[in-house]
């Protein structure tokens, strides 16, 4: 079995552009969410949203490979590209067979789809744009970042709706792991801020309808009602250690657990005792082979929506029993950039990547009041200072599908 390593991280986000940016806004508390700019939203009932601000697809790609893609890839593109600058991996013939992509998206070109139904509806069929399909369909993230790259390896698309990116990264992790590549660029990416992307989730009553930025994603507040919906990509290179260390590449830190399962219960609402969250990060820390007191940080899903805080609350508990996990710091990123589906994953995994290596946790920056039902320490508003060795990123999505890794701070033992 190999180790696998990550060397590279590449962001595009509502909190900025660059991982650097990233994350330091995530550690002072900045909120991403704002009025919602790209249509007129007023008739959907919701105000806010996590938009990715001030994003040029030029300065990745050409203009006329830009108008061949959704945002949802032209995100892609620019994470990974960053994430290869990042690792200073060359891709070149002698290397791009054993280079793979592997990336997560939920739904793909959303906005595409709405846009060009349009324009069927309006003038016909034979107005339909001929780069439709290619534009629209969700492997074309991992498939453009392929083009784009030149990495000639395994390439595929994980669709698990909020868990597809770190589905993603954790068969990315399992490639490298049982020698099927020794690199991939992974992560997840969304772009599903449209009028039929919000009227859809408004429908189903899971998006908050707050006003105020600093109220509306609110992971495990007694308030909380509902998600913000937010736009964006995260995106790794992993290599197996002795690639990386041959080429003396910077090891940022490194993944040793992957575990991911189903609930098997419902198309939206998890399981209420957390039961199946709780199996998945038990098959992560086993493949891990340590214990739950080794666990410094976890990074929660926590999309602000009822069921689901308290479910990861209970799930939590089940796995680290009621005193070791109130002791365990844990914090929401979606308090701050909102929920970026089959994207969270991705960021969320490079916030845990910058916490092993700076020892500093994020906060749930918008946790004001108090739940009963969520009782664990969420560190609220502020960010801390924490001893990182090992922590968790958690993801669940609708269907029941959960997805959780876990990383380790760099270290040659």
């Amino acid at each position: 079995m190999k180790r696998v390593v990550i060397t590279g991280l590449g962001a595009i986000t509502p909190l900025g552009n660059t991982v650097a940016t990233f994350w330091e806004s995530l550690l002072e508390g900045k909120i991403g969410l704002a009025p919602i700019t790209k249509f007129d939203a007023e008739d959907t009932g919701i105000t806010l949203a996590g938009e990715v601000k001030e994003f040029d697809p030029l300065l990745y790609l050409s203009k006329k490979d830009s108008k061949r893609m959704d945002l949802f890839s032209q995100y892609a593109v620019a994470a990974a590209k960053q994430a290869l600058a990042d690792s200073q991996l060359a891709i070149n013939e002698s290397n791009a067979k054993r280079i793979g992509v592997i990336v997560g998206s939920g739904i793909g070109g959303m906005t595409t789809f709405q846009n060009q139904t349009l324009v069927m509806d309006k003038k016909g069929p034979k107005r339909v744009s001929p780069f439709f399909v290619p534009m629209v369909i969700s492997n074309m993230a991992s498939g453009n970042i392929s083009i784009q790259t030149g990495a000639k390896g395994i390439s595929q698309t994980i669709v698990t709706a909020c868990a597809s990116a770190t589905n993603a990264i954790g068969e990315a992790f399992h490639a490298i792991k049982f020698g099927l590549a020794d690199a991939m660029i992974t992560g997840g990416t969304e772009a599903a801020i449209c009028q039929i992307g919000i009227a859809g989730f408004a429908a189903l009553n899971a998006l908050s309808t707050a006003t105020d930025p600093a109220r509306a994603s609110i992971p495990f507040d007694k308030e909380r009602h509902g998600f913000v919906m937010g736009e964006g990509a995260g995106m790794l290179v992993l290599e197996e250690l002795e690639h990386a260390q041959n080429r003396k590449a910077t090891i940022l830190a490194e993944i040793v657990g992957y575990g991911a399962n189903s609930d098997a219960h419902h198309m939206t609402a998890p399981l209420e005792d957390g039961g199946g969250a709780a199996d998945a990060i038990m098959l992560a820390l086993e493949e891990a082979e340590i214990t739950p007191e080794e666990i410094s940080y976890v990074n929660a899903h926590g999309t602000s929506t009822p069921a689901n805080d308290q479910a990861e609350t209970f799930a939590i508990k089940k796995v680290f029993g009621e005193t070791l996990a109130h002791k365990i710091p844990i914090s929401s990123t979606k308090s701050m950039i909102g929920h970026l589906l089959g994207a969270a994953g991705g960021v969320e995994a490079i916030a845990c990547v910058k916490t092993l290596m700076e020892n500093q946790a994020h906060p749930t920056a918008t946790l004001k009041i108090k739940d009963e039902n969520c009782d664990l320490d969420y560190i609220p508003q502020k960010k801390r200072s924490i001893v990182a060795n090992y922590c968790l990123s958690n993801s669940f999505g609708f269907g029941g599908h959960n997805a959780v890794i876990c990383l380790k701070k760099w270290s040659q033992k």
